[in-house]
């Protein structure tokens, strides 16, 4: 079985990559709908580096589509896209970034104090012994994994719709451990942010003023060094902007009116 799942007919000429690292699985809803109009490849990233799942990602691309492809990334998918259009310019049309992390490590200190903040003294204390267990294992437990993300689930979204716990995630709690590693010493490094000087296409990040990411860390890191660069943000909206019931049609009509002018 091949890691991806495809949408509608083609050409396919649209890519949507999950988040995590290593929760394949978790923008299929975004996928589906997007698929009811165009084709939409999904890849399920299975490599346990950086550069393995930007390889991944290439060869995907150059097997299954008809670039240049517009790329859209989620989360971490976020990251991955824009490293790739930093690698690969010649296979991308434009990239959109969907409730990306920030790139720059000052923007992120106060992304756990934020969500511990909005959970009550029980789940916040069992959310602080979760990042100790998952910090000093070999993290392959996906119970643990999964217990943790349902707790920052939370915390990370405004108002959901109410078949959004029905999406099937696939955790993989060895890609998780080892990408993020690497991609948070990336970022700082400054390694994440120097690679997107190399972009040539047009960027959009959208982004919910509720996400706990903080919008700043993206919109202005990326305003200084990105051309054709546009932000986004989306009121009353969590991390996951297709699955809010007041972001969502927004969301949509944003993405759609992207896909035009390409």
């Amino acid at each position: 079985m091949e890691n991806l799942r495809m949408h509608g007919d083609p050409p396919f000429r649209v890519v949507v990559a999950h988040g995590g690292p290593g929760a394949a699985g978790g923008v299929a809803p975004l996928a589906r709908e997007l698929g009811k109009k165009r084709g939409i490849v999904e890849p399920y990233q299975t490599k346990k580096t950086v550069s393995g799942q930007i390889e991944e990602l290439r060869e995907t691309v150059e097997k299954y589509c008809s670039p240049p492809v517009i790329l859209l990334g989620h989360s971490w998918g976020a990251w991955l896209v824009f490293l790739f259009a930093a690698k690969y310019s010649d296979l991308v049309n434009r990239i959109i970034l969907i409730s990306s992390g920030p790139f720059e490590q000052h923007y992120a200190s106060g992304i756990m104090n934020t969500r511990l903040n909005r959970l009550g003294a029980k789940e916040k204390a069992r959310v602080e012994e979760l990042m100790s267990l998952l910090s000093n294992a070999e993290l392959k437990d996906r119970e643990m994994l999964s217990e943790f993300r349902k707790l920052m689930a939370k915390t990370d979204h405004f108002d959901l719709l109410e078949d959004a716990e029905r999406v099937e995630v696939n955790i993989d709690a060895e890609i998780y451990k080892s990408v993020w590693t690497e991609a948070s010493e990336m970022r700082s490094s400054g390694e994440l942010l120097e690679s997107g000087k190399k972009i040539r296409c047009p960027v959009l990040a959208v982004h919910g003023d509720f996400d706990p990411n903080p919008a700043e860390g993206v919109e202005i890191p990326l305003s200084r060094i990105i051309k054709d660069f546009k932000f986004r943000l989306l009121e009353r909206c969590g991390h996951m902007p297709w699955m809010e019931k007041h972001a969502r049609e927004e969301f949509y009509r944003i993405v759609e009116a992207e896909f035009e002018e390409a």
